[in-house]
């Protein structure tokens, strides 16, 4: 099982002393932080994807490409990218890029978002999402499974003959995983494809999570992919921890009561009954992290919300030091003894290179088609 943090990228007041980091400050406490993920032995980073204030994360491939760069075994992934607004050439482009640079330490966690605006700064109909990102995927799919392609759809131009560059690393395509918060739709595809599903479990009951997952398990094994325990499943969740439970609330509070997604709501309390939120001691963390299981059943990867409402990164570094020694330890070990025989690990690049049959290098021969001459565009080393 991966366990790691994901952040949404918001520049947000601190609002116990009012200043407001500069977007170039964010930007360098994500790779601080991601740099940490690693250090205290947590698997995975993932950022998201956003086009506007207050958000600074709209070219995530880039910032992934740099944390990759000053780390050593870190796997970097989006915790979206907007499948539905990106030409999906680009993303194939950009991700089999980043495997590259990387040495397969990446995968792609594709969604739709929550800003509405960005479906028409991208020329887009919001109307449309559900059908963008089915049609957006089918063709970023065979993009990375096809050295040539010919497209026709509904959203962009044709293709005949392209091939996308660079190709896969070892011939395999980073791993996706469709995340949703509520459209079954989404599972749904997930299921078609064999691919993982991500559930955000942050701010809805766990009602919600477990009939979707429930849902994507269903249906991954009606197209034939396994048995129902054989999807690939990860979750969110939001934690702020501390050595005992009372400073951990006390510490929250302020941020919790002045985040936009979270004022004027329910009481911190009364949130944390309701949600995955966890505010605690490192055991309550472990408790509450190991009480997903319940519902969901055994599952592959988990990421925790650390870094948003404004906290300071030398907040969100101690958090990270306390889950490193405190809380992976445990949820590592309690995880492992309680998965069921059979339930596969967690995706690696290695895996899926080891799945397909070794790997694949490839040379670049003719072009043909939209990749402007005649002939095979790629040839087998």
């Amino acid at each position: 099982m991966q366990f790691g943090v994901f952040s949404v990228s918001d520049i947000t007041p601190d609002p116990t002393t009012g200043i407001t980091p500069s977007e170039s400050e964010r930007i360098k406490a994500a790779i601080a932080i991601a740099k940490k993920t690693e250090e205290v032995g947590l698997d995975v980073f993932a950022i998201g994807e956003h086009h506007n204030p207050p958000f600074f994360s709209s070219s995530p491939t880039t910032l992934l490409a740099a944390i990759a760069a000053q780390t050593e075994r870190l796997l970097v992934s989006t915790a979206t990218t907007l499948i539905t607004t990106n030409d999906p050439v680009k993303i194939a482009e950009d991700f089999a890029m980043l495997q590259h640079v990387s040495d397969g330490r990446v995968d792609v966690m594709l969604g739709r978002g929550n800003t509405g605006p960005v479906y028409p700064w991208f020329g887009q109909d919001i109307r449309q999402g559900i059908n963008l990102a089915i049609e957006n995927y089918a063709l970023l799919h065979r993009l990375w499974h096809e050295d040539v392609v010919d497209w026709e759809g509904h959203f962009r131009t044709p293709l005949q003959g392209f091939t996308s560059t660079p190709r896969p690393l070892d011939g395999v395509p980073p791993f996706v995983w469709h995340g949703s918060i509520r459209s079954p739709e989404i599972a749904e595809q997930a299921a078609y494809y064999g691919d993982g599903f991500f559930a955000n479990h942050i701010f809805w009951p766990k009602e919600h999570t477990e009939r979707m997952i429930a849902l994507y398990r269903q249906r991954f094994a009606h197209y034939g992919h396994g048995a129902e325990k054989d999807a690939i499943v990860g979750l969110g969740g939001q934690v702020y921890l501390a050595k005992n439970s009372q400073d951990a609330k006390r510490e929250f509070r302020p941020y919790f009561d002045s985040a936009p997604v979270y004022g004027n709501g329910p009481s911190l309390e009364e949130f944390t009954e309701m949600t995955p939120l966890a505010v605690g001691s490192p055991q309550e963390i472990i408790d509450k992290t190991l009480s997903f299981r319940d519902y969901v059943g055994d599952y592959q990867r988990q990421l925790f919300l650390l870094d948003h409402a404004g906290l300071p990164v030398d907040a969100v570094l101690k958090q990270l030091d306390l889950l490193g020694e405190e809380v992976l330890p445990t949820l590592k070990k309690e995880f492992e003894a309680r998965r069921a025989p059979g339930v596969p690990d967690a995706p690696t690049h290695a895996a899926l290179v080891e799945a397909a049959g070794g790997s694949r290098e490839f040379r670049p021969g003719e072009n043909r088609g939209d990749n402007l001459t005649a002939g095979s565009p790629y040839q087998e080393a």
